[in-house]
C-alpha cells in the first residue's frame, strides 16, 4: 500500500493537524499511467484512535495497512488530542474536534484525494476514546456512514456510571464542564446514550452497527450495560465479546479485520500485497 502522512493547517483546530492515510497500491504489471488515470474512488474508512494516542496508532500496533491492502481500502487516520472528538471551545484559542471531522477534514479528502464520497462506501470505527468519536459521529449522522464499529467502548449511561463507575465519571466531568454543565452535557451531541434514544423512537436509518469488547476489559461492564439496553429498544445491531482479551492492543487488532468483514469490504484488482 502507499502511505500518506499529510502536515496542514486546520480552521477548526486552530492550528496545524497531521493525517496518515492508506492509499490503494498500482497492481503488479499494471500501466501506470493506466491505473493512475482511471478516476476510481475508493471506499474509505474513517479510523479513530484512543486516548493518549494518536494518527500513526494503527499503523505502528495493528497490521490495518495489509488489511486495507487485500480489500482495496483507503483508511484515513486524524489526530484528535484526548478531545474525546468534542468540541473544546475555551482549551486554548479553540480546538473543534467534533466539528472538524464533517465540516473540513472529510470535504477536503474528498476533493483531493480519490475517495468516495457516497454514503455506502464510507465507514468509521475507533477503539476506546475513538470508540467513544465512532459513537458520537455516526449516531449524530448517520446520514454519513454506511457503518460503524465501536471496539472497547459503547454509549455511556450516565447516571450508571456515576454510581458504578465513579473513576470513569471523573474523567467523564472535564466533558461535562466543557459543555456548561450536567444538564447541558446530556442535551448535547456527545451524551449518545440519549442521541441514540432519540434515533430509534424517530425511526432514523442508522448504520450498520457493530459492537465488541474484551471479556476481562475495565470497561466490559459498561458494554455488557449498553447490550442490554439495546436489545430492550430493539437496536439492530451486532454485539460481540472475546474471553481472554483486555484494553489491548492484540483484541483491537483481531477486531479490525472482523470489522472490516462485518462491513462487506471486498478488493477487486488489488495492489501489491508484498
Amino acid at each position: 500500500m502507499a502511505l500518506m502522512h499529510f502536515d496542514f493547517q486546520s480552521e477548526y483546530l486552530k492550528g496545524n493537524t497531521t493525517i496518515s492515510v492508506i492509499l490503494p497500491d498500482k497492481p503488479w504489471g499494471m500501466d501506470p499511467r493506466k491505473f493512475y488515470e482511471k478516476g476510481k474512488k475508493y471506499k474509505v474508512l474513517w479510523l479513530l484512535h484512543g486516548t493518549y494516542g494518536d494518527h500513526t496508532d494503527w499503523l505502528r500496533k495493528s497490521n490495518i495497512e495489509l488489511y486495507a491492502c487485500e480489500r482495496d481500502l483507503v483508511v484515513v487516520m486524524p489526530d484528535a488530542l484526548n478531545s474525546n472528538y468534542a468540541n473544546w471551545e475555551h482549551f486554548s484559542i479553540g480546538y473543534n474536534m467534533y466539528d472538524y471531522m464533517t465540516e473540513e477534514l472529510m470535504p477536503m479528502v474528498y476533493s483531493w484525494l480519490p475517495v468516495s464520497d457516497k454514503r455506502d462506501d464510507n465507514y468509521i470505527a475507533g477503539l476506546s476514546m475513538g470508540g467513544r468519536g465512532t459513537c458520537v459521529y455516526a449516531l449524530n449522522h448517520p446520514e454519513l456512514f454506511a457503518g460503524a464499529a465501536v471496539l472497547s467502548q459503547a454509549p455511556r449511561d450516565i447516571e450508571w456510571d456515576r454510581k458504578t463507575n465513579p473513576v470513569f465519571f471523573e474523567r467523564t466531568q472535564g466533558s461535562i464542564d466543557n459543555r456548561g454543565g450536567l444538564e447541558a452535557y446530556l442535551a448535547s451531541y456527545e451524551n449518545t446514550w440519549r442521541v441514540l434514544d432519540d434515533a430509534m423512537q424517530k425511526g432514523v436509518d442508522l448504520p450498520k452497527l457493530f459492537f465488541a469488547c474484551g471479556k476481562q476489559d475495565h470497561l466490559y461492564n459498561a458494554f455488557v450495560h449498553f447490550r442490554e439496553h439495546a436489545e430492550k429498544c430493539g437496536l439492530d445491531a451486532t454485539f460481540v465479546e472475546v474471553d481472554g482479551y483486555k484494553h489491548e492492543w492484540r483484541f483491537w487488532d483481531l477486531m479490525i479485520e472482523n470489522v472490516l468483514d462485518f462491513f462487506e469490504i471486498k478488493g477487486e484488482d488489488c495492489g501489491n500485497p508484498y
